[in-house]
């Protein structure tokens, strides 16, 4: 099989398996905080930390860009690298704020927005497709660790560009068969691969 047909079977077997999920519904701007909390840590701690953030008062991008560096640090504790991921938060909030809000950037095409999000220090493919996808519902694939880890198993390789398009290139242009895409394979790396469950794995054998 073609490298786009094992994905096509990919995702039909774990449409059946998953069903619809929804995964991930927040606010752009929860999006955005909670894409750079969770890189480098488990969603747990992110949640810890968004919890924190909401209590004190500051889960938002105005916030984060006018809280002081060590309240951040404070509440962010929970989802590790406090100190950079403090720098990150700053950052984007800035660019937020700078291109005129969350409605503004939800007007901006989509390779704008992602070329406009990339441009932050901190942020690269991975987060920018999380905000994309789930922050603004954008067509835009999510290439994680989870799908570079099934991929493997199938015979696939590639750099994060070749997966990316290659997800896309069988994915319908809607955000949320991408979201729902994304959100089979987290689920299913967290049932089989994360408890290395490997001689019950279908996937080896696509």
């Amino acid at each position: 099989m073609s490298p786009e047909e094992r994905v096509s079977v990919l995702l039909d077997l774990l449409e059946r398996r998953y069903g619809r999920i929804v995964w991930w519904d927040a606010s752009p701007e929860e999006v955005i905080i909670g894409a750079v909390l969770t890189q480098q840590t488990r969603w747990e701690n992110v949640e810890q930390a968004l919890e924190n953030l909401s209590k004190a008062g500051i889960c938002s991008t105005e916030g984060i860009a006018a809280a002081d560096a060590a309240t951040i640090e404070e509440q962010i504790r929970p989802a590790g690298f406090y100190r950079v991921k403090t720098r990150r938060l700053k950052a984007v909030s800035l660019m937020v704020q700078e291109s005129g809000g969350i409605r503004a950037l939800g007007e901006m095409p989509t390779a704008d927005l992602r070329e406009a999000l990339l441009a932050v220090h901190g942020v690269g493919e991975e987060t920018a497709d999380s905000i994309l996808c789930y922050g603004f519902q954008r067509a835009s694939f999510v290439i994680d660790a989870y799908t570079r880890r099934i991929c493997g198993c199938m015979g696939i390789s590639g750099s994060y560009r070749d997966l990316k398009d290659l997800f896309e290139r069988v994915l319908p242009a809607e955000a949320t068969a991408h979201a729902q895409a994304h959100g089979w394979i987290v689920e299913y790396a967290k049932e089989f691969c994360g408890k290395k469950r490997c001689e019950e794995c279908r996937i080896k054998i696509l």
